[in-house]
């Protein structure tokens, strides 16, 4: 074999170019992520809401021995495993460390929210002989992408009486499953005129409910008659309890493997339930840290993380707050401190860098799938705006943790510098004094009813978050 030349050997040694994640695994690597990744996928399937996602969680908790904090009244040590939620829709879970509490926290914070369509306050009307459920899009999504596909009913009512049911219409093989219909190409010469993001309008994501009539005839709205009568049989509701309600329409069917070497999982919300589903195996999989470790998992992530169960709450804070308590730390300035020492990974995906669409990235700093977990310095929109900038101390700090972990990671940032941008839970965790970076895989269809994520990615990611964890 020829020698390499001295520029040969000298770009070995000073340039950086990021490998397959696959090409570093080892036959046994490989098999682990092919494994992780079914587990992953029947996570998804679980867990299409929030609530259905913190419910997984909490339930497989208990089932690991970790104790729910709002109980908790006597000292913790360390190594003490615990949990709280907020409101069904927030959780946190972790591991107490051997060092004190105001030595800060290692925090891995994700988003239990996806982008969805929510059912209106008052939803159900009859239209040309259809009954329908009136809609409204919850976070970022492209309208035009919902219509024509089969779609799930999955909420929560509560009744005049305080009475909450749980209904799930569409998952089953024997359901039903409801759709948006869209135009057909005969009648769309003016719809085809606009732009995509005027092609749908919001309005019209209505869902068809049903078309059969009530038998009375003296009845104005038979056919919303009809659907009012089911619900009232099947489930002791009145149109009324639908008022106080939180009913989301999501892709009916389960997740699957993409590509025929079954590299890849497509579905919907793994934006960000990728990152939740790693670093909650990341957590259970820790024993006694030296730093406490906490997973930190938010609502409303999508809408700006606002409200009492979303990343500016302070939530967070009180759970904090509350450790110190149980750890007999009363000092009125020992939450800041802790804040101020603590670690965090905003756990959260980007865009892939698509062979379709290159033009939308500057290739040389694009997260490419399948080449490990991404890190990501800076979110925000144009002059990074409303963005987390992490510290160059930090990302080398993270850096040298994964490459002595073994974890492939890449770089990367969300698309030209005007092209758009997006935002993270990043800056509300740095808003608190936390050092932040986020850290999470990236994906292909991005907000779309069917993202894809590179299997080898998942399983970085679990690797990455463990490791900060340790």
């Amino acid at each position: 074999m020829a020698q390499d030349t001295i520029g040969k050997e000298i770009e070995k040694r000073l340039s950086w170019q990021v490998k397959n994640a696959w090409d570093k695994m080892s036959e046994e690597d490989k098999k682990k992520t092919m494994a992780f990744a079914e587990e992953y996928k029947q996570f998804l399937n679980q867990a299409k809401t929030e609530r259905e996602a913190v419910n997984v969680m909490v339930a497989e908790l208990e089932a690991r021995g970790f104790k729910d904090l709002k109980t908790a009244s006597q000292g913790l040590k360390p190594g003490d495993k615990f949990y709280i939620v907020n409101r069904d829709k927030m959780l946190v879970a972790g591991v107490l460390g051997s060092e004190p509490l105001t030595a800060g926290v290692r925090i891995v914070g994700s988003h239990v929210d996806a982008p969805r369509l929510d059912g209106k306050p008052n939803p159900i009307y009859e239209s040309c002989g259809f009954a329908l459920f009136k809609t409204h899009y919850y976070g970022g999504i492209k309208k035009y992408q919902w219509p024509g596909i089969p779609l799930a009913l999955h909420g929560v009512v509560v009744t005049d009486k305080g009475e909450k049911i749980n209904l799930t219409i569409g998952e089953k093989p024997e359901d039903p499953v409801f759709t948006i219909p869209d135009l057909l190409p005969h009648l769309a010469k003016d719809q085809m005129k606009k732009t995509m993001a005027e092609g749908v309008a919001g309005e019209s994501l209505n869902l068809l409910l049903a078309t059969i009539p009530h038998a009375d005839e003296e009845v104005k709205e038979r056919v919303k008659l009809t659907v009012l009568e089911y619900l009232a049989g099947t489930y002791g509701l009145v149109e009324e309890d639908l008022v106080s309600a939180e009913i989301e329409i999501v892709p009916a069917g389960e997740a699957r493997d993409v590509g025929l070497d079954r590299s890849m999982v497509g579905f919907y919300g793994q934006d960000d339930r990728i990152c939740v589903f790693a670093s909650f195996k990341a957590i259970l999989a820790i024993d006694k840290p030296q730093k406490t470790a906490i997973a930190f998992f938010s609502d409303k992530e999508e809408i700006g993380s606002t409200g009492n169960t979303g990343a500016q709450s302070r939530f967070l804070e009180y759970v904090i707050a509350k450790l110190c308590a149980l750890s007999n730390l009363e000092r009125i300035d020992t939450l800041l401190e802790v804040l101020n020492n603590s670690e965090a990974l905003s756990a959260d995906t980007t865009a892939a860098l698509d062979p379709n669409y290159e033009e939308v990235s500057d290739r040389q700093n694009s997260a490419w799938l399948g080449k490990g977990v991404v890190l990501t310095k800076y979110t925000g929109a144009r002059g990074k705006y409303d963005a987390n900038d992490a510290h160059a101390e930090y990302v080398g700090k993270i850096r040298r943790l994964f490459n002595q972990a073994g974890v492939a990671w890449q770089i990367g940032e969300l698309g030209k510098v005007d092209q758009g941008g997006g935002g993270t839970i990043a800056q509300y965790l740095a808003n608190q004094g936390i050092e932040t970076i986020d850290c999470g895989p990236a994906l292909l269809g991005l907000h779309s009813p069917f993202e894809v994520a590179s299997k080898a990615d998942l399983y970085m990611s679990y690797k990455a978050y463990k490791a900060f964890f340790q």
